[in-house]
């Protein structure tokens, strides 16, 4: 194809203008070949950009860009959105804007732009031939494939009459040879075979259904009939189904056929033109033949000239219905025309008509006066139902016509055309014309304008206004625009000021949105400033008449003068005319008299105490403006002194007459003040009454609010007070009694602290027997030990499986038998581990009088159970005390310098770390760590190695597997030497790299997780940096801080990174396991942290990391101030809120689950050790120690019975029974007794609850007051009711019961406990525990602390039950995960069995080995020479034989029927001298492992790498 476009004469000129004849080179001719087929392409590139800019109505990006442009496939989702807009919304078009994409680039989700394209392409039913991949657009892999699809998508909705047809640009357009050049490359960049886009409409074809191929055929036949010409035949082809053409009308045939034939000699002349220089096999049919949607058009253009006719013929006629029939056919292509409209679509089209010189309408007249006609009609019909919205719409469309429709006007158009209407309805007038409606818009438009000119005027005013120039002012008042009636130019100062005034004032109000005068109040102001004028002639004719009346001495003229003119006649009273005139006339003498200059004939008065206004009496000339000459009339009264003199002489009248009024009723004026002072505040209390109950809601709210505060005062002063008054105690008194729920929740936490003790101890049996049996198999594959002596250890593990909660059963038997003896051992066993439990300076002397060995089993067993594994608040208090004083006493006796905490192995340390790695721990490191280290076990192409030497010799396995050739590098070099291979340092700078990052993310999740590290071991690290202090205070921060590192860091989270499967900080299947490659990769992640944490730098053999000194550093200070906050804690009292009396106030006793054995071992180490702990004879222990005697045996613990002395097996029944566990409740020997013995403690408890029993039920401001007010008879009998009701709820009380003595003062009277509490309150005065004089308030003070404790206490057991629950369901699955270990070796050694059954032969064994089928041949051995071998590389050596006599030695390796297991077998001269197996699995650990070089039946020596390479090759085709 693009041979047959070269040689097209126009081509050559289009593309690179070559018009010379010279014969051309082939690299020449291929060279120009290739710039053709770039320039058909980009000319196939702006067929398409121009096709798709028509479709989307959007401009696309330059054709030399349109191949990235389209890539992010926001334009093909906008093309499918067009042919397809039920498959394709806007909504759905990731990143339409393509905001995304200009910012940051290409994102994955651009691709289901791609994919909603070819979706909606399937959907229309383009043949999927064409469809290129997403990854040919998104990758650019092949985007010539989708400017094809492009293409044909377009021929085929052409087809469809979808879209317009594409565009033949071919020679049509030019681009530059750069341009040109720049494609070609791409093109052989790509190396993309170009897709044929000339055969686009033949594929087309031939991929149609069914259906569409019987439309190909019925276009085709009809094409043919239109060839004959005969019209009877392109009519029948026309009505056949096949070709869905529609208004087919037969009396039209011939127009039909002289159409089509037209149609069909244009495209082929086109086609001729446009093919001239195509290959007939390349042409596409369609280009000759018309299309279905062609053919269509064409008989809808007869159709529509038949109906045009028929129309003009219907308007001669004058029939209004026949009319909108004829113009309602579809064939008219007209638009929609309305039934209640007919009559004027018939007067109007008819008088068209008959101004047309043809008298003939063309269809586009006809269109063009039907929209508009249907559009007056709709407005009509709107105006009529008073629909403003519709006629809104109708006046914004462009078929009505109308011109100068302004878009922000519509609205008021509406309304006037509505006003029109009514006018022209009252008048009988139908309907409105077209030139009504325009001329109504004309007219609006005329009056917005006119409104714009005012406004603009109304500015004009505004700025004279602003600039105080009244002249100024006038002329923009007369200005016509503006508008403003009754403006009189003499004026113009006073409309100066009045204007300028009510602007000041508009101004000044702060409610005023404008700052400017409207037209409106200037047309006020000057309405005001000309009354101002009117109201000034009126008061010049006052003061004229009466000055002069006053100089004429006209007595009886007075009262005229002052009724002409005042403003309020009635106010003048004739009665005083004498009066006004005498008063009026002394006046102006007195004032005549104050005049000594000569006067002149100017009036000055002031209106509104704001403008001045000024008249001559001679002249009488008028002006707002001070006469520059001229004085004013001084000697004549002003308007104001004489409308005072008349006014005042009124409201005296009015006064006198009111004042005799009241004298004269002054008791009926007393009544009505009385009664109207009574309605009003009645009517102020009944609507504050109804006020309250229309606010009932609110008020309630305020008053439980108040309550709130008065609550939360009252418990502020609880907490917070040093000295609580009683008054507050006594409202919380309540809280320190015990519900149902306290005691449910005891009774729960006793029950998952004995099962989680159990499980403990159970999982860490079961653990060392999975141990021990892995080292029996793993012996076992050694060969070391028999297949029978693990299946011994695996019925011996099975059967403790299924013992284990046998042994924990002794019910009531022996020690725990009802018999006073045995009572008073299992008490005083309970005493003895009470006191070793609170007193830890026992446990702790020793601790460290047995051998370390010993110790750890001691504190692995029997302490860690005496303290339940710190399964609660109290436990672990009293735990920690003791790593505390254990801590301290082997720093104190066993540390001579700073550094050996770190160096040597300290045994509390030891035992810490272990404890919270333990079940509690556990969770807190998985918490801590598994996210981080689980990513970097997935992270498959993660490898850090930074050993030189290890990569350089992975380096040279890997060139020598890969090439099956000996390496010519040496196999043993220094870590310098290794150094010195740029392979070598590139790989080492990756994997430093990838080292900084991962141990970036571990150290983030370390230091953002202080507050997930367990208490205790904080605790400890502040034990430790503190004791290290003491001992050495010259010990700098930094030494102390490392030391805390040591016990955080390395000690307790190293191990776990490092071995995060033994720690189970990552859940392992059965069998699973971690690879030796992630084993390496934590392992340097740990080596950073710990030589960070200690601020050891990379020296001397680590030299080749030096380079990451600066990011250790970096990575220390992180580390100190993480050390330094953790130590930050509070002290356990403070944490946990305990003390040593916090045990005399708990509800039930302690519990602890201990095994005979173990304490049988404690019995006897505490005797062994007596005189060590104990320092004194009378010590508690001591005492303890004599009263127990003897260690007892296994069997005096288990009862008479327990053991068959005739048992055979008797030792390891006994053994057996041993382990069994008996639960012991702790009580101190020393608890509180009655009587004269108790101490001034337990005393102080014994009246804080008598207290506490009276206060409830007697209140009173001080204690003393209580005690010295009797009792009444109400409060005597509610004590009553309280003491039954507590002494029913102690009877649900789990665990211990009081004494005696303490039910009995329980059931006392009120007043006979008010008595007990005064006796013991003068006990306690005289030890000095409480005081009278500051009212007992330090016994006050203990009950409110006592109270405040309960509290903390119950949120603390809520907290334990959680925390008990969360470590019984880890301890279970870890029991789970055993299981399945169990599981798993019984399947290992069953294999183990069937193998050996298989053969004897020494061999590995493997799992789910598949047995070859009976008859299956033998593999041929490969047989070698050792001379072949050492050619190979693969033999470097036999000792004691020459290397001209290997071609004497052979080698037979033949594959056995195990997979990976090869029998090799040697020969001397024929004769068979050895045989030894290979096992692939070992070569390939060896390579891992950069072994070389290896020996074969002890001398032979071989290279590892290439001798894998050689079974690789022989035996599995690598």
């Amino acid at each position: 194809m693009f041979q047959d476009f070269a040689s097209c004469p126009q081509w050559r000129i289009a593309t690179l203008a070559i018009v010379d004849d010279e014969r051309l080179s082939a690299e020449e001719m291929d060279e120009r070949r290739r710039q053709n087929i770039a320039y058909e392409y980009l000319c196939h590139l702006e067929e398409a950009k121009r096709w798709m800019e028509v479709c989307l109505v959007e401009e696309l990006p330059p054709t030399t860009e349109l191949e990235e442009g389209l890539r992010n496939g926001v334009y093909l989702a906008k093309l499918a959105k067009f042919f397809a807009p039920k498959m394709v919304s806007e909504k759905k078009i990731y990143d339409v804007e393509q905001t995304r994409y200009k910012k940051s680039g290409l994102h994955f989700r651009h691709t289901d732009n791609t994919v909603q394209w070819l979706r909606a392409m399937e959907s229309i039913g383009l043949p999927k031939i064409f469809y290129p991949e997403t990854t040919d657009v998104y990758d650019r892999k092949n985007i010539p494939r989708m400017i094809y699809c492009i293409h044909a998508l377009s021929l085929y909705l052409f087809k469809l009459g979808i879209a317009p047809q594409i565009q033949d640009l071919l020679g049509k357009v030019d681009f530059t040879e750069e341009e040109i050049s720049n494609m070609r490359k791409e093109l052989d960049k790509y190396g993309i075979q170009m897709p044929s886009f000339s055969k686009i409409g033949g594929i087309l074809a031939n991929e149609l259904s069914v259906d569409e191929a019987a439309l190909h055929a019925a276009v085709i036949a009809i094409n043919e009939a239109i060839e004959k010409g005969v019209a009877e035949q392109t009519i029948v082809t026309l009505r056949n189904p096949n070709a869905v053409l529609t208004l087919v009308d037969d009396s039209l045939a011939q127009e039909y056929q002289k159409e089509l034939w037209e149609a069909k000699k244009n495209k082929e002349e086109n086609a001729r033109l446009k093919n001239s220089c195509i290959s007939e096999e390349e042409r596409d049919a369609y280009e000759e033949l018309l299309t279905q949607a062609e053919i269509q058009g064409n008989i809808n253009t007869v159709n529509r000239q038949a109906a045009v006719d028929h129309i003009n013929a219907v308007l001669l006629e004058g029939n209004p219905a026949n009319t909108l029939l004829a113009l309602k056919k579809p064939e008219a292509q007209l638009p929609a025309v309305y039934p209640f409209a007919a009559t004027m679509y018939q007067n109007e089209l008819f008088n068209l008509q008959k101004q047309n010189s043809m008298n003939y309408l063309a269809h586009e007249e006809l269109l063009i006066a039907l929209e508009m006609l249907s559009s007056v009609a709709l407005i009509n019909q709107a105006l009529e139902s008073n629909d403003l919205v519709s006629v809104q719409n109708q006046l914004r469309s462009s078929t009505i016509g109308v011109n100068n429709v302004d878009e922000a006007h519509v609205e008021r158009y509406a309304n006037a055309l509505l006003s029109l209407k009514l006018e022209a309805s009252s008048q009988g007038q139908d309907n409105l014309s077209w030139n009504e409606i325009q001329n109504c818009i004309d007219m609006i438009n005329t009056e917005i304008q006119e409104e714009n000119d005012r406004i603009v005027a109304l500015g004009y005013i505004n700025e004279a206004i602003d600039e105080g120039n009244p002249f100024r002012t006038l002329e923009t008042l007369m200005l016509p625009t503006a508008k403003i009636r009754d403006v009189e130019p003499d004026h113009a100062q006073h409309y100066q000021d009045v204007l300028y005034q009510a602007k000041s004032q508009k101004l000044m109000d702060p409610d005023s949105i404008s700052k400017v005068l409207w037209l409106d109040e200037i047309q006020k102001a000057i309405d005001e400033a000309n009354t101002h004028e009117s109201r000034a002639k009126q008061w010049l004719t006052l003061i004229i008449d009466v000055n002069k009346c006053l100089d004429g001495n006209k007595t009886n003229d007075i009262l005229t003068a002052l009724k002409s003119s005042a403003s309020n006649v009635q106010d003048v009273m004739p009665e005083c005319a004498d009066r006004y005139y005498t008063a009026l006339l002394r006046a102006k003498q007195s004032k005549s008299q104050t005049v000594t200059n000569e006067e002149g004939s100017w009036i000055k008065f002031n209106l509104q105490e704001k403008y001045d206004y000024y008249y001559n009496i001679d002249s009488q000339e008028r002006s707002w403006v001070a006469p520059q000459s001229g004085l004013p009339k001084e000697s004549w009264l002003t308007g104001k002194e004489i409308e005072a003199y008349w006014k005042g002489q009124k409201q005296r009248k009015d006064y006198l007459s009111r004042q005799q009024v009241f004298l004269g009723n002054v008791d009926s004026v007393v009544k009505i003040q009385a009664w109207f002072r009574m309605a009003a505040a009645r009517k102020n209390y009944l609507s504050r009454l109804q006020y309250f109950k229309d606010h009932r809601n609110e008020i309630v709210k305020i008053q439980s609010l108040l309550r709130a505060s008065k609550a939360r005062d009252d418990y502020k002063a609880l907490v917070g007070s040093e000295n609580p008054p009683l008054t507050v105690i006594r409202k919380f008194v309540h809280l320190l009694e015990q519900s149902d729920l306290d005691f449910q929740e005891e009774l729960e936490v006793a029950r998952l602290r004995e099962e989680v003790v159990t499980k403990i101890r159970a999982n860490q049996q079961l653990e060392k027997d999975l141990n021990l049996m892995d080292i029996k198999i793993g012996l076992l594959v050694k060969n070391r030990i028999t297949v029978e002596d693990v299946i011994s250890h695996r019925k011996k593990l099975n059967k403790k499986k299924g013992e284990l909660e046998l042994l924990t059963s002794t019910d009531n038997k022996g020690i725990k038998s009802l018999s006073k003896e045995r009572r008073k051992t299992l008490e005083t066993y309970q005493q003895l581990f009470y006191l070793l439990q609170t007193n830890p300076l026992y446990l702790a002397k020793l601790i460290f009088q047995m051998p370390q060995n010993k110790s750890t089993k001691f504190m692995d067993t029997v302490i860690f159970t005496l303290y339940n594994y710190a399964s609660n608040q109290r436990e672990e208090y009293l735990l920690l005390k003791l790593f505390k004083a254990a801590l301290e006493e082997e720093i104190k006796s066993k540390v001579d310098q700073v550094q050996e905490i770190v160096t040597g192995n300290p045994t509390v340390i030891k035992m810490v770390v272990s404890f919270n790695r333990g079940a509690r721990g556990q969770n807190t490191l998985r918490q801590l760590l598994a996210p981080v280290v689980k990513e970097i076990i997935d992270d498959k192409t993660l490898i850090i190695n930074t050993n030189p030497v290890e990569v350089y010799k992975m380096w040279v396995n890997q060139l020598e597997t890969q090439t099956g050739e000996a390496s010519k590098l040496p196999y043993d070099v220094t870590t310098e030497q290794a150094l010195t291979y740029p392979e070598v340092k590139n790989k080492l700078d990756t994997s430093t790299e990838n080292l900084r990052r991962v141990t970036d993310k571990v150290l983030n999740s370390i230091i953002s997780s202080l507050d997930l590290l367990p208490y205790g071991l904080r605790y400890i690290a502040k034990v430790l940096k503190n004791s290290i202090h003491e001992k050495f205070p010259d010990a700098t921060e930094d030494e102390l801080l490392k030391i805390v590192g040591n016990l955080l860091y390395y000690r307790y989270m190293n191990p776990a990174i490092v071995a995060p499967d033994g720690f189970d900080i990552i859940d392992m299947t059965a069998g699973g396991q971690i690879n030796s490659d992630q084993r390496r990769n934590l392992g340097s992640v740990a080596k950073v942290l710990q030589h960070a944490a200690s601020n050891k730098l990379f020296e001397g053999e680590n030299e080749h990391l030096s380079s990451m000194n600066h990011y250790l550093s970096e990575t220390y200070q992180k580390f100190r101030k993480y050390f330094k906050e953790a130590c930050d804690v509070l002290e356990p009292e403070e944490k946990f809120n305990m003390d040593k009396y916090t045990d005399l106030v708990t509800v039930s006793k302690p519990v602890i689950y201990i095994s005979i054995e173990e304490i049988i071992s404690t019995h006897s180490l505490l005797l062994e050790h007596q005189d060590v702990i104990t320092a004194e004879k009378s010590d508690s222990l001591n005492e303890l120690l004599e009263t127990l005697g003897e260690v007892p045996t296994v069997e005096s613990f288990l009862g008479e019975g327990s053991i068959d002395p005739n048992d055979p097996n008797k030792q390891s029944t006994i053994s057996q029974l041993s382990k069994t566990e008996i639960s012991l409740s702790l009580t101190s020997k020393y608890d509180l007794g009655d009587g004269e013995s108790v101490d001034s403690r337990s005393l102080m408890i014994k009246t804080k609850k008598l207290i506490i029993d009276v206060i409830r039920n007697q209140p009173g401001i001080t204690l003393i007051e209580i005690l010295e007010t009797p009792a009444t008879k109400e409060q005597e009998e509610e004590h009553s009711q309280d003491m039954v009701n507590r002494a029913i709820i102690d009877s649900r009380t789990p665990g211990i019961k009081p004494e005696e003595a303490m039910i009995e003062e329980g059931h006392l009277p009120l007043e006979q406990k008010k008595r007990k509490i005064q006796r013991n309150l003068r006990t306690l005065e005289q030890t000095g525990h409480v005081s009278s004089k500051d009212k007992y308030q330090d016994l006050l003070n203990e009950i409110a602390k006592d109270i405040r404790n309960q509290r903390i206490h119950r949120t603390l057991r809520k907290a334990e039950l959680a925390k008990l629950q969360q470590t019984l369901n880890a301890l279970n699955e870890k029991a789970a995960f055993y299981e399945d270990q169990i599981n798993y070796y019984d399947t290992y050694i069953k294999t183990c069995l069937d193998n050996l059954k298989r053969t004897n032969t020494r061999r590995s064994i493997k799992l789910d080995v598949k047995e070859e089928p009976k008859g299956t041949k033998r593999v041929k051995p490969v047989r070698y020479t050792a001379t072949k071998l050492q050619e190979k590389g693969v033999l470097l050596g036999i000792d004691d034989l020459q290397t001209n006599q290997f071609k004497n030695v052979t080698f037979d390796i033949m594959a056995t029927e195990d997979v990976g297991i090869f029998d090799v077998s040697s020969k001397v001269l024929g004769m068979e001298m050895e045989k030894v197996q290979l096992n692939i699995q070992d070569l390939l650990q060896m390579q891992y492992e950069g072994v070389a070089v290896m020996k074969m039946f002890d001398k032979v020596k071989v290279n590892v790498n290439l001798l894998i390479y050689l079974l690789n090759k022989k035996f599995y085709g690598k």
